[in-house]
């Protein structure tokens, strides 16, 4: 049995993505120039939208999202519970104040009915996260905006390549905007790297205004008469939020090898569904709602650390020992420090707490063959009952 150690994720490099790295950095433009709308025209297509806005992160893409969205002091924004902390940050970054819905204690997901408990006047938006690659029951949530006036960020930086009810997460069915991101452990990577999707054209110029600088450089969006063709206006406060040509040339070539990458990581979850099934004290994270077509960006485990006499950490632990790795997506946000000091809790959010306290990400990466996946289930049952 191979030794080779197994990150949580990891990305997929080839030959062809260097070649295209390479020739970017041979050509005329490093940032800025063709590759940047050649990568947006690709990802658009790719999930059936208007406008894809690329920019230098995930939590950039959150952070755009919620500042084209006029989102602001006084507002309340609806987050999940379980999700990376900058689900919620991009609602602090514009002066606005999340507030924590509960989640599926299976599947992680947020509760629909948590959200409608939540809402008051000065909710203005809703950030559901496609948590573990798992669409959200959207339908529910956009029934729910659409009785407030309210807008949907769809948080789906695990999700590309997911689809919900024949619809491809981003192509703004359910939605005003949809984020992604592109860190080398999601299913194609540009580095470190995100993007903004929407099918509202204002929207979409107000998001490529708010990733470089607030500047604008179209003379029929001029405030005061253009001088020159040298001319732009800052007309709001923005941030250089770009993604350079060399990112976007790594994007655009991943792209291509997007369904492949899909269909292994949908093999492998169907491997480590049929391996696990005897495996006592462990269950894979339930299934979304119906009509949800998981993208598998992570796969997790729920384990009964008190029935199998193991603390999580002693679980992680043991596995790198027997080169595994593991993770824990995610630390419930309402309990990390900053948010506390604000007055938030875990009070009221039982499914959160009941997700977190069990769940284990295993190895899951389009790279794995299935002697891997064997492998890691074989260290897992090993650990919990060896």
């Amino acid at each position: 049995m191979s030794d080779t150690f197994l990150p949580y994720g990891r990305q997929s490099i080839d030959e062809s993505d260097i070649q295209a790295v390479v020739e970017t950095l041979r050509s005329e433009y490093l940032t800025t120039g063709p590759k940047v709308p050649e990568f947006e025209r690709a990802l658009k297509q790719h999930i059936g939208a208007r406008h894809a806005v690329a920019v230098d992160n995930g939590t950039s893409a959150l952070h755009a999202a919620c500042a084209a969205a006029g989102i602001g002091p006084g507002d309340e924004v609806i987050v999940p519970a379980i999700t990376f902390v900058a689900s919620a940050n991009c609602v602090r970054y514009v002066g606005g104040e999340p507030v924590f819905a509960d989640v599926d204690p299976d599947s992680g997901l947020i509760s629909p009915a948590s959200v409608e408990a939540l809402l008051s006047e000065r909710t203005r938006a809703i950030i559901p996260v496609h948590l573990n690659g798992c669409p959200v029951d959207l339908e529910a949530i956009a029934a729910i905006a659409r009785a407030r006036d309210l807008i949907v960020i769809e948080d789906a930086a695990h999700a590309l390549g997911a689809s919900f009810k024949g619809h491809p997460i981003g192509d703004s069915f359910y939605s005003n905007m949809t984020t992604y991101s592109f860190h080398p452990v999601k299913h194609i990577t540009t580095g470190e790297g995100g993007a903004v999707a929407t099918h509202d054209d204002a929207l979409a110029d107000k998001l490529r205004c708010v990733r470089d600088h607030g500047l604008t450089r179209t003379e029929e969006g001029f405030i005061n008469p253009s001088p020159g063709p040298w001319y732009y206006e800052q007309q709001v406060l923005g941030h250089n939020m770009r993604l350079s040509a060399i990112h976007c040339a790594l994007g655009t070539s991943q792209l291509a090898r997007l369904e492949g990458f899909l269909a292994r990581r949908r093999a492998i979850a169907a491997r480590y569904g049929e391996l696990l099934a005897s495996v006592e004290h462990v269950k894979p994270v339930a299934d979304g709602p119906e009509g949800a077509s998981s993208a598998y960006h992570l796969y997790p485990v729920l384990i009964d650390f008190k029935g199998c006499g193991k603390s999580r950490a002693e679980v992680m632990a043991r596995l790198r020992d027997l080169r595994v790795g593991t993770q824990v997506h995610y630390i419930p946000v309402p309990s990390q420090p900053y948010y506390v000091e604000r007055g938030h809790s875990m009070e009221g959010l039982p499914g959160a707490a009941a997700y977190y306290a069990r769940v284990l990400s295993l190895p899951m990466y389009a790279d794995l063959i299935d002697e891997d996946v064997d492998r890691v289930v074989k260290a897992l049952d090993k650990v919990l009952h060896g």
